[in-house]
């Protein structure tokens, strides 16, 4: 009697992590070429990456994602790369839009191997340098304006010299059905998908559609700009840009907010917005990436230090009244469609209980 196969514990979510696969395992995908997995490099809520290479070579030019069989986000992200991930693919599409690079990783093979008694799924995608998080991290939860605009860029047309690529589809799912959008159908099993922080309010309620994306990409770069992640809309915004509001940004999430479901974006509009931004905090569109904040001239309130970064919050702070004394003549009346919904209401809530309030109350 075969052994039954062990399994790891569930992971955040329901997900299985799998075991350690050791160093030098070879797996054969289903165009019969032969990988060598090589350190692992990190886990994920639904699985492992590690460093892989063609099976007769020393240099780790790829990474391989292995979860459990029987894990739905890299059987969706294998269905994804499929369709529209093959090298030749990619190659044709670059060619015929005329474009400098696509960032979009091609998808090398795929395909499924067993280990102690466990089946598991396994991707191999090209390897990158660093990914955004761990940039982040390096740069104190923060980039300058100029590195959020341009990335934000790439992300929505053909992107910069200094190329950033989306190498995560475990979520990725069709819109289109026969060439007609699919119908705006909320689905309980479905609903709240993603990193809650980031997670659209269409993906909240478990229906999905291209004005998501353009909304989870908002809530990305006012997290790079910031540092943290909103909860009091109003406050976050007045106290990291001060009277200026952030009103690329504030623009930008307003014509998303006022996209009918079904209704295509218009993707030139939403880079012009960011452009404009560049503009206004007066950077050139050079294409040139550079993640790390410049340092502060002194510790004083009195200057603001120089260059292509955004007001920091004490001297936000300086700029404005007290707050008990603050009171805007003309309050923002947010659209409708920018209203959240429970579930997002219930998990702001909880944020807000965990954290210690930051506020003093005069005695």
């Amino acid at each position: 009697m075969a052994a039954k196969p062990r399994r790891k514990a569930p992971a955040k979510g329901g997900y299985k992590l799998p075991e350690p696969i050791p160093e030098g395992t070879e797996v054969t995908d289903t165009f019969k070429k032969c990988w060598k997995i090589g350190p692992k490099i990190g886990s994920g809520g639904f699985g492992t990456v590690y460093f892989a290479s063609e099976a007769n070579k020393k240099e780790y030019d790829y990474v391989v994602k292995v979860e459990y069989h029987d894990n739905g986000p890299l059987f969706a992200e294998m269905h994804c790369y499929h369709s529209i991930g093959k090298p030749a693919q990619l190659a044709e599409w670059v060619k015929k839009k005329k474009l400098s690079y696509l960032g979009l990783s091609p998808c090398y093979g795929f395909g499924s191997f067993e280990y102690d008694n466990s089946k598991y799924r396994f991707m191999i995608i090209e390897r990158f340098d660093k990914d955004l998080q761990k940039l982040l991290e390096e740069n104190g939860k923060k980039f300058p304006a100029k590195a959020v605009y341009l990335v934000g860029m790439s992300l929505i047309n053909k992107g910069t010299e200094n190329q950033v690529y989306l190498v995560d589809m475990g979520l990725a799912c069709k819109y289109l059905r026969d060439g007609a959008h699919k119908k705006e159908m909320p689905d309980p099993k479905k609903a709240h998908n993603g990193t809650p922080e980031f997670t659209s309010r269409d993906a909240h309620r478990g229906c999905f559609s291209r004005r998501s994306d353009l909304e989870i990409l908002c809530f990305n770069l006012l997290q790079w700009l910031s540092g943290e992640c909103m909860e009091d809309v109003d406050e976050f915004l007045a106290e990291l840009f001060g009277d200026e509001n952030c009103p690329g940004i504030k623009k930008l999430l307003t014509y998303v907010s006022k996209l009918s479901f079904e209704e295509e974006p218009d993707y030139t509009l939403c880079k012009k917005v960011l452009k404009d931004e560049l503009k206004r905090i007066g950077c050139e569109n050079d294409t040139t990436l550079e993640f790390q904040m410049a340092a502060k001239k002194t510790a004083a309130k009195t200057k603001t230090t120089k260059g292509p970064l955004l007001p920091n919050k004490e001297n936000a702070k300086a700029a404005k009244p007290p707050k008990d004394k603050r009171k805007p003549e003309n309050e923002v009346q947010l659209d409708p469609g920018m209203i959240p919904t429970p579930a997002m209401l219930e998990l702001m809530n909880k944020r807000t209980e965990a954290k210690p309030t930051k506020t003093r109350r005069k005695k």
